[in-house]
């Protein structure tokens, strides 16, 4: 049997791993086509199953309305007894004022009270005195009046006597001498007519200064008591304010939560309305997630989320619905917002804040803090 020649032998085995070579390239490529394939079918699944009912992303974080604390007053600060980080409950005092100044105005203002009380007490009595001389005054213009009247009978008296006797000086019945005695008196009941008659206005004008005396004080009390008395009520005001201030003087949490930015130290002079220190509620932290744009079509409020923070990582979910939209975008309300209305303008994806309520239960059992990450997933109805 003749041998095989050496180079054939060789060209045959190359032609067998070169066609072994081929059928493992196309099984792997089929095999990639058939992971390639069932990995878009996976996805494609999921997507339909799962992605198309939600909406994500890591663009949030946790906020909270956090309280300022303020002092009403001013004052020097006598006790400061909270630290940063320290947690308090509503109520609680956090900084004592010192309040000898606060002391001595409610003194002052009591003071007042009573002295208005008083002068109601007085004017009262004033009223009842002021009545009494109007009686006496009314009392001398009756006298005035009889006076009047006998002054009056006087005067005609005399008148007649005058007459008569200037009727019967002509046939010398009368001698001149009664004759001016009759003329001086009805000259003088003349003159006490006139002064009775002035008698009478002069006690007139008394009575009815006396009566308008009576009128303007009983006009500061007519229907009104102590309690009703407008100058009573003005001091009494000003000791409800004087106490009020008092009580300002102790500075107490308005919130529960935890002490942070504390600026305030013993010995500080603080004026009203400056911030002293703030306290983050946190058992009402709530998220505001940025999404972009065009996720949020189905994006409804009411919808359940679910979250997980980078301080607790995945192992920790937390469960909250969404509560509403921001009125506008973040760069909207930037200190400096963008200006497209340029040649060389690019769009760029906007995203809209989406305010996320938190379940106090789970607050509670995993604290937050404010300005923390999180992850937002919404399950879209």
């Amino acid at each position: 049997m003749a041998e095989a020649d050496p180079a054939q032998l060789h060209d045959a085995n190359e032609a067998r791993k070169a066609e072994a070579r081929g059928n493992l390239r196309k099984k792997l490529l089929g095999g990639i086509g058939g992971v390639v394939l069932l990995a878009g079918a996976v996805s494609g699944g999921w997507y339909v199953l799962v992605g198309s009912h939600r909406v994500t992303t890591d663009n949030a974080y946790v906020g909270a309305d956090t309280a300022q604390v303020t002092p009403m007053v001013a004052g020097q600060v006598a006790q400061v007894l909270v630290r940063d980080t320290q947690q308090v409950k509503q109520g609680d005092v956090l900084i004592q004022l010192d309040d000898r100044d606060a002391r001595i105005a409610l003194a002052q203002a009591e003071a007042d009270l009573a002295k208005a009380e008083r002068q109601f007490g007085k004017t009262s009595a004033t009223s009842t005195a002021l009545a009494a001389q109007v009686q006496a005054r009314g009392a001398d213009v009756a006298r005035a009046n009889a006076q009047l009247v006998s002054a009056q009978a006087d005067y005609e008296k005399a008148r007649v006597d005058l007459d008569r006797r200037r009727a019967l000086a002509p046939n010398g019945a009368v001698s001149g001498e009664e004759l001016t005695s009759a003329s001086t008196a009805f000259a003088s009941a003349k003159a006490n007519l006139e002064l009775a008659r002035a008698g009478v206005a002069q006690a007139s004008a008394t009575r009815g200064s006396a009566a308008g005396d009576l009128a303007a004080n009983d006009a500061l009390i007519r229907g009104t008591t102590v309690s009703g008395n407008p100058d009573v009520l003005a001091a009494q005001a000003k000791v409800n304010q004087a106490k009020l201030d008092l009580e300002r003087t102790v500075i107490r949490a308005p919130i529960d939560g935890v002490v942070t930015r504390r600026s305030v130290q013993v010995g500080q002079r603080v004026a009203p309305g400056a911030q002293v220190m703030m306290i983050v509620p946190l058992a009402q932290m709530f998220v505001d997630a940025n999404f972009k744009e065009g996720q949020l079509s189905r994006v409804k409020v009411g919808q359940e989320v679910t979250l997980t923070s980078d301080l607790y990582g995945s192992g920790v979910t937390y469960h909250g619905k969404v509560a509403g939209f921001s009125g506008g975008t973040g760069s909207s309300f930037a200190l400096i917002p963008a200006q497209n209305a340029t040649g060389n303008w690019i769009k760029v994806v906007q995203r809209l804040p989406v305010r996320v309520t938190l379940d106090p239960k789970e607050l509670a059992e995993h604290p937050l803090r404010v300005g923390l990450s999180m992850d937002a997933e919404i399950h879209l109805n």
